[in-house]
């Protein structure tokens, strides 16, 4: 075959190839060409001005296109990229309204104490047993002389209570153990733990948080809540170094990606966290962006921000975006601040127990009032109705010193938000960041021991945010939750509980206003709206690739749907088919990875700092 045959037999070969993609048999050049183009799949774009598009692309990392696939020959060039979906779904990549990324590598190192589906523990003898099971198996406890369960939930348990210390010393009287609820509000302790604490029967409970006592006695059974979590965290958790912090984060950010999320948040970013986000930020170690909020209760607020991470851009995916505030408790651990008393309150209670504040009104104020001043977004953790009443009045109070501020305070869960209260919401431009999965986790114990039928259906009412204009976002509040979010979608649109009833019928949503809810409006939450949460043109092309497609299949199987690829700026950040560890699977499942987390020990920064202010939901 002589040269000139073979060269006409390449160029044939390779246009050939170009024209079965249908864009282009001739090509732009460089400069105006895509880095890439994605196409063959429905692709939803989330941009209510065009809903669809046959074909999107891509160039240094924004869009430059969406539209057909026949428009698509004007940007492509010889070097272009052509990606089949293969009838799959590209959507944006998830942001995430509230969560705890690097929080999510401390639940990796722990026992899976969870409830069906997430892990197997539905009595007090299948947390003993687990808990036993991850001593023989783990080094953590010989490496740090402690004993760390994850996860446990009273409400799904068969005793429906919590473990007290004497069923914990069943496990273990020698080395101190501490389950965290998974809430992260309560916390149950062994004998060994409160010995070494100090904690007797003259221990007084501290300002927010209770000590749980023995019926009849002032003898502590074990079970402590909020700030009272700290006498004995203070005194057990050990220390840990730089490179554990580090690979926390690390954990956490894997499992994130793992279900698509693009931009990610660590919504109370202690010291020990803020360390390891901002070495893997220094080292190019973040492939999706994150968002950190130190707590502005913890003294030293004002250093922490002095930060060259705090602003609006983010360095190496990484920005400091704002501080974190926290109101009250857990709603279904019963710590919650209603207005009204909880429809079964716990033993030992008065008949009007109605949960507890963090803090006085005065000292709330003092904080958003800070915030304010230094523009700082503050965001704030209210669960109870009477939480939300006490941020209404210091942002309202903030807003009057500093009026036109446009600073979007965030409200974080607002799950006994009431109707009169969202008025208030958009007059103030406070930000709701609800919490719809608990309809599936604990609509039935809210339901019929938390809040009662009635104020159990309007738990997270994103209808009643829809209808009144008010973008909100909806979360998972990892690792209270897996950040799985097409669960959080299906919760959002279904409000499906575990026993299959339907939680608050008129609080659903349509599946497209679910999507938005963990694309669009938490960019909007974040200042982001202009380069992030939909496929337009101008935006970074952050994606994620479905299994299916959530808007037009049965919105009963949304939850089925699977990440298959998470792209961050046109760079394959996750890939369901290279395999990995089960994404869903705790790091304990993993010798490989609990080795990395327990093996490095510098013993330079306080692990105690980890837990340093109840914060979950």
């Amino acid at each position: 075959m002589s040269k000139r045959i073979q060269i006409a037999t390449s160029l044939t070969l390779l246009v050939m190839t170009f024209s079965s993609a249908s864009f282009a048999t001739t090509f732009v050049s460089d400069t105006k060409a895509a880095d890439t183009i994605y196409y063959n799949g429905p692709i939803v774009t989330v941009n209510d001005k065009q809903p669809t598009a046959q074909a999107v692309a891509v160039k240094k990392g924004k869009i430059i296109a969406v539209g057909s696939e026949n428009s698509m020959k004007q940007f492509t060039g010889m070097k272009t990229k052509q990606v089949s979906l293969d009838g799959k779904t590209l959507v944006p990549g998830f942001i995430d309204g509230h969560g705890h990324m690097v929080n999510v590598g401390l639940q990796a190192i722990s026992a899976n104490l969870l409830p069906p589906p997430d892990g197997n523990v539905d009595s007090i003898p299948a947390l003993q047993k687990v808990l036993k099971e991850w001593v023989d198996n783990s080094p953590v406890p010989k490496k740090y002389g402690l004993i760390i369960g994850f996860g446990y939930d009273d409400s799904q348990l068969k005793e429906q209570r919590h473990p007290t210390k004497e069923e914990l010393d069943e496990v273990s009287k020698d080395i101190p153990i501490m389950c965290f609820h998974q809430s992260g509000h309560i916390r149950s302790y062994n004998s060994k733990a409160l010995e070494i604490a100090g904690i007797t029967s003259e221990t007084v409970s501290p300002v927010g948080g209770i000590i749980q006592r023995k019926k009849g006695s002032q003898e502590p059974n074990g079970v402590f809540e909020e700030t009272a979590m700290m006498l004995v965290d203070s005194k057990i958790l050990p220390k840990v170094g730089s490179e554990e912090m580090v690979n926390l984060a690390l954990a956490g950010q894997e499992l994130y990606k793992s279900f698509g999320h693009t931009t990610a948040q660590e919504g109370l970013a202690i010291d020990g966290f803020l360390l390891g986000l901002t070495e893997l930020a220094k080292n190019n170690k973040l492939d999706i962006d994150v968002v950190a909020y130190p707590p502005i209760m913890l003294p030293g607020i004002e250093k922490r921000m002095e930060s060259p991470f705090v602003g609006k851009k983010y360095q190496n995916h990484l920005r400091i975006g704002g501080v974190k505030l926290v109101l009250d408790g857990s709603p279904q651990g019963k710590t919650a601040w209603l207005s009204k008393p909880y429809f079964i309150v716990p033993e030992g209670q008065k008949d009007d127990y109605n949960g507890y504040p963090s803090m006085t009104d005065e000292m709330a104020n003092l904080f958003i009032k800070q915030a304010y001043a230094k523009k700082w977004q503050i965001i704030t953790h209210t669960n109870g109705d009477a939480a939300i009443d006490q941020l209404i009045r210091g942002i309202s109070l903030a807003e009057k010193k500093y009026p036109n501020s446009q600073m979007k305070p965030v409200m974080i869960h607002g799950q006994t938000l009431r109707a009169d209260q969202i008025p208030e919401l958009k007059k103030l431009g406070i930000f709701p960041s609800v919490f719809p999965m608990h309809t599936y986790y604990w609509g039935d114990w809210h339901r019929e021991s938390v809040l009662g039928p009635e104020r159990a259906a309007n738990i997270s009412p994103t209808k009643w945010l829809k209808d009144a204009g008010i973008p909100f976002s909806s979360h998972h509040d990892a690792p209270v939750a897996f950040p799985d979010m097409m669960r959080v979608l299906s919760a959002t649109v279904n409000r499906v509980t575990r026993s299959g009833q339907v939680l608050g019928p008129n609080q659903r949503v349509e599946p497209i206003v679910g999507l938005k809810a963990i694309t669009l409006w938490p960019a909007m939450q974040y200042n982001e709206g202009k380069s992030k949460g939909s496929i337009e043109v101008g935006k970074l092309a952050d994606f994620a690739i479905l299994s299916d497609n959530p808007i037009t299949i049965d919105r009963l199987k949304i939850e089925e749907i699977k990440v298959l690829k998470t792209i961050k700026e046109d760079k394959i950040v996750y890939d369901r088919s290279v395999k990995t560890a089960n994404p869903t699977n705790s790091c304990i499942d993993s010798e490989a990875c609990l080795q990395k987390l327990a093996n490095t020990a510098n013993n330079t920064q306080a692990f105690s700092q980890l837990m340093a202010k109840p914060h979950l939901h």
